[in-house]
């Protein structure tokens, strides 16, 4: 590990210049000032603990295999792979609450479409949904601010992409690994999306690849952890990077983190900002932790994601497509 520390920006300023250096240096930072109360992230806290301390039979009956299309649910430990190893974490994917009569339901989109909350925890969708509403928010400012630090209007992400985002929400688990598991709690990976706004509990374990080498990115009190994904590379021609994070539990006892990932549109097309030069896609496939470029996206978002997730889960990506 190196010294090297993540900078915290504060909401509540002008953060545009803070922003510029964050994204041009590590695509990771701090963010401070978001306004998400202090009580609803507490209740999260305590509905996500009750939620994994249920029988594992009990969990099974909101298991992603049940959520269809809309891939909403839980999966158990080892149930979710990076790379095509199993990641030592269980967790419950959440997303935006869209009925049947939404268009993009009614489309059969993948990942649109209702939750699977258990009726056993009647606290955790209310906490769950309040909660991404508040992401969504801070994830907007951040965004706008993103926007000036371009040099563009504030809101240009939110014409062209997010006006009606793809928000999706993850509560994982990891578990105090055993004396016998030496895999990680999620291998090297970038995010798929524009940003990332994590809330993470106190154990640490989340580590970030900068030009230095690994850092470390523990909790600090009053902050959540943002950083960019994969269409924010493509759109600024890899000035702002999606950087390569992991996460190895070394705390002794279950880690507990809360990600939420703020996407363009399922049907947008992410081109590259004006004056971006395009990247070279072999250069950038070569330096990259996949070997798969961002810049020779051809298509929608939702045709990148689509082919991303299915090697995540594989066996439901088959099922999905039956």
């Amino acid at each position: 590990m190196t010294s090297d520390s993540l900078p915290v920006i504060d909401l509540r300023g002008d953060a545009s210049r803070a922003l510029r250096e964050a994204c041009e240096r590590h695509g990771f930072f701090y963010v401070r000032g978001h306004g998400v109360d202090e009580g609803l992230q507490r209740r999260l806290e305590q509905a996500s603990r009750d939620f994994f301390a249920l029988p594992e039979a009990v969990k099974a009956r909101v298991a992603m295999s049940l959520g269809g299309t809309a891939w909403r649910g839980w999966f158990p430990l080892e149930g979710e792979l990076t790379s095509g190893a199993p990641d030592l974490k269980e967790g419950i994917y959440f997303g935006d609450e869209l009925g049947p009569d939404d268009r993009r339901v009614r489309a059969g989109w993948p990942m649109h479409g209702a939750n699977l909350f258990p009726p056993e925890l009647p606290a955790l969708r209310e906490t769950v949904l309040a909660f991404m509403a508040e992401q969504r928010r801070v994830a907007q400012t951040v965004l706008r601010a993103l926007a000036v630090s371009l040099e563009l209007p504030s809101d240009t992400f939110e014409r062209a992409l997010t006006r009606e985002p793809l928000s999706l929400f993850r509560i994982f688990h990891y578990p105090a690994p055993s004396s016998t598991q030496t895999g990680w709690g999620v291998g090297e990976h970038t995010d798929y999306g524009l940003l990332t706004v994590l809330k993470q509990d106190d154990c640490g374990g989340l580590e970030v690849k900068t030009p230095s080498g690994w850092v470390d990115a523990p909790p600090i009190p009053g902050t959540f952890v943002c950083n960019l994904g994969d269409m924010l590379d493509r759109m600024t021609g890899g000035r702002y990077r999606s950087t390569p994070h992991r996460v190895r539990n070394h705390s002794g006892r279950s880690r507990y983190s809360w990600p939420f990932f703020f996407d363009p549109a399922f049907d947008a097309k992410v081109e590259p900002l004006p004056g971006s030069l395009v990247r070279p896609v072999e250069q950038d496939a070569a330096e990259r932790w996949d070997r798969a470029s961002v810049h020779g996206l051809q298509g929608t978002y939702g045709d990148y994601l689509r082919t991303k997730v299915a090697k995540v889960f594989p066996s439901l990506a088959a099922q999905v497509q039956r």
